[in-house]
């Protein structure tokens, strides 16, 4: 695949994942006894990235999603969340994704990445407020975690295995 090729399908990809993420923020949080808490529609095109590119590549799209959302409709609050969040979480997927003593599925890629994700905004509202008692929320999220994590990891696998049908996908794959 040529750079220009490969730039254009990072693109793409954040493109999608700001689209999703701007979508996103504009519905009202299905969890009403946990405001702010949104179901991570966005890491249905990060578990494509981590799952179609290079790492380097997948980080680009991450970093692309996270800074053009906020510009687009954040606070530097919701930056410091979302990086932080979104860091730890990817960080997590990689390790995962990437275990060779046991084998775990884009879905269980997926609840991990999710929990994750939870973790580190929980770890910066604790820096924030400076407290841990922030931290007595993680039980609650990680519940809530794991149901938005399999059902954005169900929705992935299903289109990994959709997408392979694209010839673009398969010169990626081939590269």
């Amino acid at each position: 695949m040529s750079k220009n090729q490969r730039l254009v399908y990072i693109a793409l990809l954040a493109a999608q994942a700001v689209i999703i993420s701007l979508i996103e923020r504009s519905i009202p949080s299905p969890f009403f006894f946990m405001p702010g808490t949104k179901i991570g529609l966005a890491n249905i095109i990060t578990c494509l990235a981590l799952y179609t590119l290079p790492v380097k590549d997948a980080s680009k799209v991450v970093l692309i999603r996270i800074v053009l959302a906020t510009l687009l409709g954040g606070t530097l609050s919701t930056f410091i969340y979302s990086a932080t969040g979104a860091l730890l979480s990817f960080l997590s997927m990689l390790i995962i994704k990437n275990l060779q003593v046991l084998p775990i599925s884009l879905i269980g890629v997926s609840i991990t990445g999710a929990v994750f994700h939870n973790v580190g905004q929980l770890l910066v509202a604790s820096w924030i407020a400076q407290t841990w008692a922030v931290m007595l929320y993680l039980p609650v999220q990680s519940v809530i975690s794991i149901l938005t994590g399999l059902a954005i990891g169900i929705t992935a696998n299903y289109l990994l295995n959709h997408v392979d049908r694209l010839h673009y996908y398969r010169y990626l794959k081939s590269n």
